[in-house]
């Protein structure tokens, strides 16, 4: 059974059952491999997107349930003037080891910034907690997102 689902400004059919979660609809019948597997209970935030400029955990959340909600994945997060700058701090701040995580962090950093651009160390401690990096980059992600902030980025 086809699901149409709107993803980075696209209406797109997947053929596939409605339970599937979101995850392996991107990764597997889309070609989207940007949003990475983790852990497939939501608790490690690899598989971060937006749905509707919220954090969602794609591994968790069946295609079925989406409706007309917009999803956003990292694919897209360079169209935007946070994600570009985002994307700039991760490079300037040399946050990346193995990278593994990285999508998820960006996408839940950006999700973080829209809705709150100017974030205290604490409120930025708070909304990434729940992205692992195996690697501890957590020091170097935190001062990335401090500075897009502090950069005024955020407010455009």
């Amino acid at each position: 059974m086809a699901v149409r689902v709107t993803i980075n400004g696209e209406a797109r059919d997947i053929d596939a059952p409605e339970d599937m979660p979101l995850l392996w609809a991107l990764r597997q019948e889309l070609g989207m491999t940007g949003t990475k597997f983790g852990c497939g209970i939501g608790m490690c935030g690899a598989c971060t997107v937006h749905v509707d400029g919220q954090a969602t955990r794609s591994c968790s959340l069946p295609i079925g349930s989406i409706g007309d909600r917009e999803v956003s994945t990292i694919e897209a997060l360079g169209e935007t003037p946070v994600g570009q700058a985002l994307q700039q701090a991760w490079l300037d701040e040399d946050v990346m080891q193995c990278g593994y995580c990285q999508a998820g962090q960006l996408m839940n950093a950006t999700a973080l910034l829209n809705s709150n651009p100017n974030p205290t160390e604490e409120e930025i401690e708070n909304a990434m907690q729940g992205n692992i990096c195996r690697c501890a980059c957590y020091k170097r992600i935190h001062s990335a997102i401090a500075e897009v902030a502090k950069e005024g980025t955020a407010n455009v």
